[in-house]
């Protein structure tokens, strides 16, 4: 493992790369918005690329702010209806960047925050830091935060959320790296096979928020419980059969026939985000579809939903979730 300067931000804030390497996986990690820069995989035949979207300098990041490539996202991951919530009966007003919505954090969210680092997992890992002020974005209590990068003994990257907050908050942490197993300059990922253990989903209205119901998957497009190729026109947050649970399940695979590389995919989260990039800008380096984000969570507009499950934090309290990305090839 070790830590090297990638860049600096206008005001002067040094950016630092962080590089973990086990069992023939190489993850890159940045303190700027703990993205995951690159993730170097072998395939069938030994051949080595990067299966994460990302750019080789810090300016690419501040440039294309808007797809948030490999971010660590929050304080709340995904749409908050209106860009409010109540919460023991007090109103809170968020930005509204994404429509009508609030989306993952705000206009300056987590992934647009330098973070401490220090090393973590007996040299396999870092940990990177933060404290979230109280009112951050519109969001109640002072929420400390760290998220733990690591890679095991087999090269999975795992990644743990902790917070806790001294005032009554919501919280939903992910990461929304954009995965392509052909290589992250191959094109589209879109041939990809995707399955999901998930047989219901929640349907959103026109500005992309849940209507509060679970519809199942069967005989439609999004029922992906047997692997099949992904296509395009995706952006459905699927209800895990597993529920919350204690430990990581496996609940998802990404799978490139071409290459033979499998990306597999367990949480403790009871919701995942699949993302076909259909909405990539024409000035980014990527076309629509050239990566599938996977991004555990909860589901989307929580705070408004009191059916979906919870997402509050109070004090005293301490949020976990963790995310395991396999590899094998």
């Amino acid at each position: 493992m070790r830590s090297e300067l990638f860049g600096t931000l206008p005001d002067g804030s040094p950016v630092h790369r962080w590089t973990l390497e086990r069992a023939g996986v190489r993850i890159r990690v940045l303190t700027y918005g703990g993205i995951v820069q690159s993730a170097h995989v072998p395939d069938r035949a030994g051949q080595v690329a990067s299966v994460a979207l990302g750019f080789d300098e810090l300016a690419g990041y501040l440039a294309h702010p808007g797809p948030y490539f490999g971010a660590l996202v929050g304080r709340y991951a995904n749409r908050i209806a209106g860009g409010s919530f109540s919460l023991d009966g007090r109103a809170y007003r968020l930005a509204r960047n994404n429509g009508p919505n609030g989306l993952h954090g705000g206009e300056r969210g987590f992934d647009k925050h330098v973070w401490d680092a220090e090393p973590a997992g007996d040299g396999h890992g870092v940990r990177l830091s933060r404290v979230s002020p109280d009112g951050e974005e519109g969001y109640p209590g002072r929420l400390a935060v760290s998220v733990t990068y690591t890679l095991d003994e087999s090269g999975a990257l795992r990644i743990a959320y902790e917070a806790t907050t001294d005032a009554p908050t919501v919280v939903n942490l992910t990461n929304h790296t954009y995965w392509n197993l052909a290589g992250a300059r191959a094109g589209t990922a879109l041939g990809h096979d995707v399955r999901i253990a998930a047989s219901r989903y929640t349907p959103v209205d026109g500005d992309g928020v849940p209507t509060g119901e679970y519809a199942d998957v069967a005989g439609t497009r999004c029922d992906f419980r047997t692997a099949r190729e992904a296509g395009p026109g995706f952006d459905h947050n699927y209800v895990l059969d597993k529920g919350v649970t204690a430990e990581p399940v496996e609940v998802a695979e990404l799978r490139d026939p071409v290459s033979g590389r499998t990306l597999t995919v367990a949480t403790t989260e009871p919701g995942l985000q699949l993302y076909t990039a259909d909405h990539f800008a024409p000035d980014l380096p990527f076309a629509p579809g050239a990566g599938i984000a996977l991004e555990t969570q909860h589901f989307p507009d929580s705070p408004n939903r009191p059916e979906f499950p919870a997402t509050e934090l109070r004090p005293g309290g301490v949020y976990r979730s963790e995310t395991v990305y396999g590899f094998s090839w």
